[in-house]
């Protein structure tokens, strides 16, 4: 049989896109070297929770098109993301706002004396560019919190010292002088009811899926049989890595099953002291506000990445962006294969961007 596309992932980018190539009427067959359909936001009902497989997903946006086109396939709930910081024997909230700067510092109650104490603490740093992460973190929020909420998690995540790492990695960090704990500022924010595997279920319902199928295993027969590839894999992997290795972090879970209804009260614990090993702590019941009488956790630990591990956020420092751009420049010439999504892009995409790209190449493609 020919097809008019072979999708190469049945992620979220390779879904959406599939989704709208069915919808005019083109022939698909979409594969994913994995057993499941999802990419890494597939869902698994373990004990009647939504377990996030591969850490968790909430989704967000302001774009109000996005917004009603994911809600077409689910319908979401109003989970809002108000992660906590451990410390020691220490608690707070996140992102840093008042209920942070009030634990921190019990003398401090407005807005007004939060950044008075900031000020303070930075009276004597002398940082006019910052050099590295560490630097540019202090110089934003000081050494107190520098110290006990960035510096442990933020090296863990990286694998390298926050005096190794670029500033532009923390340009970013959420600072607000009210008392707020959403993380995010987005108009639009949830979790899908039953789960993130049934948007994919629902968008891949039109086209042909080979699960644990991997693409450069059977690259000779897979290319004859549609008339374009969309290629949601490693871009420097497709080009047989011609300039070298892309690099990326990746991550290790280590889920359990334990016999209790509630194990942290809350959906996300960052633990930010480098002597923990493991990043942070999901209870993925919390994301749908679960009365279960078990619950499950998933420790997340930072990994050095290798080609045999799943490449999670691309490195993107100077020399592994001067390193896509090759590979980029080599993708421009294709005539038949593009290429998408995070690892197609060497970009960290959270879901709403991804929707955002597929729609993009689809109003241009079909």
């Amino acid at each position: 049989m020919k097809y008019d596309y072979l999708i190469v992932g049945a992620g979220l980018f390779g879904s959406v896109f599939a989704y709208e190539a069915s919808k005019k009427g083109k022939k698909n067959l979409i594969i994913d070297k994995r057993s499941h359909i999802g990419g890494n936001i597939y869902t698994e009902n373990i004990e009647g929770i939504n377990v996030h497989k591969y850490g968790a997903h909430i989704f967000h946006t302001s774009d109000k098109k996005i917004w009603d086109y994911v809600n077409q396939f689910a319908e979401f709930n109003r989970y809002t993301n108000s992660p906590v910081a451990r410390y020691k024997n220490e608690t707070y909230n996140l992102p840093f706002n008042m209920n942070t700067f009030s634990k921190l510092w019990p003398e401090v109650f407005t807005p007004e004396q939060a950044k008075a104490k900031i000020a303070e603490e930075l009276s004597d740093v002398k940082i006019a560019e910052p050099k590295n992460l560490e630097e540019q973190a202090i110089k934003l929020i000081g050494k107190t919190i520098y110290e006990k909420l960035v510096k442990g998690y933020t090296e863990k995540q990286w694998g390298m010292k926050a005096t190794e790492l670029p500033p532009f990695i923390i340009k970013r960090l959420p600072v607000r002088f009210t008392y707020d704990n959403n993380y995010f500022n987005d108009s639009y924010q949830g979790i899908p009811i039953g789960g993130y595997t049934q948007i994919i279920e629902k968008m891949l319902a039109g086209s042909e899926v080979r699960l644990n199928c991997d693409y450069f295993e059977h690259k000779q027969e897979l290319e004859g049989l549609a008339d374009k590839i969309i290629f949601t894999g490693p871009i420097d992997r497709y080009y047989d890595y011609k300039y070298g290795e892309l690099e990326y972090r990746s991550v290790r879970f280590e889920t359990e099953i334990l016999d209790m209804d509630n194990f942290q009260g809350n959906a996300v614990v960052n633990y930010t002291e480098y002597e923990v090993p493991y990043t942070r702590i999901i209870e993925h019941k919390h994301f749908e506000f679960g009365t279960q009488q078990k619950t499950v956790i998933s420790r997340e630990y930072s990994d050095k990445w290798t080609s045999e591990k799943e490449p999670y956020y691309p490195i993107n420092n100077d020399k592994n962006n001067a390193l896509y751009q090759k590979y980029a420049e080599l993708a421009a010439r294709e005539e038949n294969v593009i290429f998408g999504g995070r690892l197609g892009a060497y970009k960290y995409y959270d879901m709403h961007l991804v929707i955002a790209e597929a729609l993009k190449l689809c109003q241009k493609e079909l």
